[in-house]
């Protein structure tokens, strides 16, 4: 059948618009990528650079940045809704941001999949959140040990490695007790270890002492930071209490969205 001039240039354009589609979207994929590289400054492990994001008419983060080495904590400090809980989740891979660029060891968190960030988030990301959130229905040991047996490893060799963190930050003796037999302090440092039992690279803890008297929370960072720079993980800490960000290598202030990266703390 003949093909009319009309249709020959019908079919021509459409064929000229998926060429422009794919120049734009491949123009897109290298301009995110070099928003990833330029979010990694030398030496850091993880790095974000110019993140936005709004839930609404509300904006969260407006052109806000961060970068963190192999062994640093650094705190995020600033005022109740200055974008701190946030900046974490995006650096975390929980929530993507609408613009900018968050680098982990070269790669853009934001081109991975669903399924490749929640591998990170169990095995090179640990968490550490304000209340603990132990499953009470499991011992102090089986909670630490939860992680490694979620990855695939044996009981007691999961056990075991669970056991070791447990005695590291000091509270071995609660391995058999249940979460809800235990104190405060204890339970937090408790969840301190099965943060730490995978071996990540990045620790994210959010008000990891806000529901601790002055003595258990300063026990609780002491501990907590000794263990990351002994395992040479990063941890990035939201806080609202100086004698909390003083363990800190350096503070970044939050506020309006964005931050600014002040001195070092202890």
């Amino acid at each position: 059948m003949a093909i009319s001039p009309l249709e020959s240039g019908a079919a021509s354009d459409s064929a000229s618009d998926s060429a422009s589609d794919s120049a734009s979207a491949a123009k897109a994929t290298a301009a995110r990528a070099a928003a990833a590289r330029a979010a990694a400054p030398a030496g850091s492990l993880l790095a974000a650079t110019g993140l936005t994001k709004a839930f609404g008419r509300t904006t969260a983060l407006e052109d806000a940045s961060l970068s963190v080495a192999p062994g640093e904590l650094v705190a995020l400090m600033g005022p109740s809704g200055s974008g701190k809980s946030t900046l974490l989740h995006c650096l975390a891979g929980i929530v993507r941001p609408d613009a900018g660029a968050v680098s982990y060891q070269g790669r853009n968190l934001n081109e991975l999949s669903d399924a490749r960030r929640s591998a990170l988030r169990r095995g090179d990301f640990g968490f550490l959140f304000q209340f603990g959130q132990l499953v009470p229905e499991l011992s102090c040991l089986e909670n630490v040990a939860l992680p490694l047996r979620l990855a695939g490893h044996r009981r007691r060799a999961a056990e075991d490695r669970a056991y070791d963190w447990l005695e590291r930050l000091e509270v071995a003796d609660a391995a058999a007790q249940r979460p809800g037999e235990i104190s405060g302090g204890q339970g937090q440092r408790v969840a301190a270890a099965r943060a730490l039992v995978t071996g990540p690279r990045v620790v994210f803890a959010d008000e990891p002492t806000g529901a601790l008297d002055s003595l258990n929370g300063e026990r609780v960072m002491r501990l907590l930071r000794a263990a990351a720079q002994e395992s040479g993980a990063a941890v990035i800490l939201v806080t609202h209490e100086a004698r909390v960000a003083a363990y800190a290598d350096r503070e970044v202030i939050v506020r309006d969205g964005r931050t600014v990266s002040l001195g070092a703390g202890l």
